[in-house]
């Protein structure tokens, strides 16, 4: 895929490589980037894991699906390069912080930002063909964006995971509460913001948390 990851998280995630599913996975994902447009661009597949080493992670906050329109994805999951129209969910993210901490939110769609103070913004997905919402589902990505978690989850202690939506908050299943922050709420997207996101708390309780145990918390 021309594609190297981040040196601590290659050493996390060094046995999936070997296996039979990433095997397919990588043949998969080459075919597609040679047979038509996909996002993001192949340098920035694992730009998550590149923005944010494995000791540095401290919030871990879950999409599902990289987005599909041009110009869009980046490889961080809810964020978009300067300069592009802001999503919908990212609108609701901000209007949520602002809301919880009073911080006005940013022109700026690029979260980069957030992941250099250790916000690990992962798909479960991490390519997606041109305007095909899901096309790279179920291929082998969730396999190792799970392992990628585990790995947080059972070598890491006090991580924030925030767990937006229903396919998120399944991965709560594998998190230990006694380890870690685990927050849970309904996914930011407009057809379910109102249903729970909004009100949530969870960037003034990831600091809360953060702070207690020692750590900076997040300027978001």
């Amino acid at each position: 895929m021309n594609v190297k990851i981040e040196e601590s998280w290659g050493r996390q995630l060094s046995s999936e490589f070997e296996k039979e599913y990433f095997t397919e996975l990588a043949a998969f994902v080459r075919q597609e980037y040679a047979s038509g447009t996909c996002y993001p661009p192949g340098g920035r597949i694992f730009n998550a894991f590149a923005q944010t080493p494995f000791e540095q992670v401290k919030v871990v906050i879950l999409g599902q699906d990289p987005y599909h329109e041009p110009g869009q994805a980046m490889g961080l999951s809810f964020s978009v390069p300067d300069g592009v129209l802001l999503p919908p969910s990212l609108k609701n993210i901000y209007a949520e912080i602002q809301d919880e901490l009073g911080v006005a939110a940013p022109a700026s769609g690029d979260l980069t930002r957030w992941a250099r103070q250790g916000v690990l913004l992962l798909n479960a997905t991490l390519t997606v063909r041109r305007g095909q919402a899901g096309s790279h589902q179920r291929r082998g990505w969730e396999v190792f964006t799970d392992a990628a978690i585990r790995a947080l989850a059972t070598q890491r202690e006090h991580i924030v995971f925030m767990l937006w939506g229903s396919y998120a908050g399944q991965k709560a299943a594998f998190i230990d509460p006694q380890r870690h922050l685990v927050l849970r709420s309904a996914h930011p997207s407009p057809l379910s913001a109102y249903r729970g996101f909004f009100g949530n708390h969870h960037f003034q309780l990831c600091n809360d948390y953060l702070t207690r145990w020692g750590e900076a918390p997040i300027n978001w």
